[in-house]
Parts: structure tokens; sequence; C-alpha cells
């Protein structure tokens, strides 16, 4: 008797298996990593956010008191006062990234034990009245011109002279920043105008 020949199998079905299985296991471990990605993402956000939040509660402290200080002891804005993070001059060749920047500084802790930096400074050259002639100072006035006029209100031809169109404001800008737990930085800025 004779047996019966049986076809030999070529083995493709094995290869193409291991092909699946491959792209499939390749796909599931970037899956992983893109989903882990999205929630490190998430984390970060949220974190920047509690950093900007410490940020303009220290941009709002030194702005109370910047207006307290104005309604009730202007004469105390000519001098620097580094308990309360008040600088009566800016040194316009310093950035935030200067450390002289920051001297006269206050520092203050929030609830979450996060410390923040923030210093308050008069658009000044000089530590004097923003009116003495020796002192220059950045001031401004509301616009109240209308359309059709060659020389605006506030505005001048004259060389020499300011001329405002009405009571100036003086310019105040408070800076904070944060060096946060995680590596995070924020730095924050806020104008003030006040008016004299």
């Amino acid at each position: 008797m004779k047996r019966p020949i049986i076809a030999r199998q070529h083995g493709v079905a094995l290869p193409v298996m291991m092909i699946v299985l491959t792209i499939m296991l390749i796909s599931g471990a970037y899956l992983l990593k893109s989903s882990n990605t999205s929630t490190m993402t998430a984390a970060n956000l949220a974190y920047q956010s509690t950093l900007n939040r410490a940020a303009d509660r220290a941009l709002l402290e030194g702005s109370e008191w910047l207006a307290s200080t104005w309604t009730n002891n202007r004469a105390a804005l000519i001098a620097n006062d580094s308990a309360n993070g008040y600088v009566a001059t800016l040194d316009t060749t310093q950035t935030v990234r200067t450390p002289a920047f920051w001297i006269g500084r206050r520092t203050i802790t929030d609830s979450n034990g996060v410390t923040i930096d923030y210093v308050i400074h008069r658009l000044c050259e000089r530590a004097l009245a923003y009116d003495d002639p020796v002192n220059k100072c950045m001031q401004t006035t509301a616009n109240v011109t209308t359309l059709d006029t060659t020389v605006a209100l506030g505005d001048t031809l004259a060389q020499t002279a300011v001329q405002l169109a009405g009571n100036p404001q003086l310019h105040y800008i408070i800076t904070a920043r944060i060096y946060g737990p995680r590596g995070g930085n924020v730095v924050s800025q806020l104008a003030v105008l006040m008016g004299v």
C-alpha cells in the first residue's frame, strides 16, 4: 500500500503573524508613551498655572501697597523702601535677569510654601520728586484729542519742554518672580499709572 503524498507546507502564516504581533507591540508601546506624555503635559500646565497665580498674588500685594502709600503718604514714594519692595528709580540698563534689578525686593511666601520676590520700580531717573527739574520720570496723560487736529493734546512741537494735556500720571512697574520647586520659573510684570 502506498502512502498518500502530503503536500509540503511552506510556513507563510508564521512570518505574517510575527510581523503583525511586532506591529501591535510597537503600537501598544507608543500608546503608553503618548498617554504618559499627555498626563505630564497636563500636570505641567496645572503647575505653571499655580505659579502664575502665586506671581499674581505678589503683584496684587505690591499694587495694594503702592495705592495705599499713594493715598496716605505720597512723599514716602520719593525714597526707596526695601521693607516694602519699593525702589524710587529704575536703571534702564538692568533687566529682570540682572541681579541688581532685584536690589530692594520684598520676599513673601504663599500658602503653598512658594517663595515669591517682587519689586516696585518708579520709572524715574533719580530718587527726587517727579517734578524736580533735574529728575526725569515717565509721565503721560489721557489723550483727549478729537479728529482733524494736527497736534494731539499732550504732544508738543517744542524741543525743550514737555507739555502735558492735564495732570500727569506717573508710571510704576511691579515685577514678581518665582523659582518653582520643580524648576519652573515665572516672571510677571504689572504697569501701574498713578495720577498726580
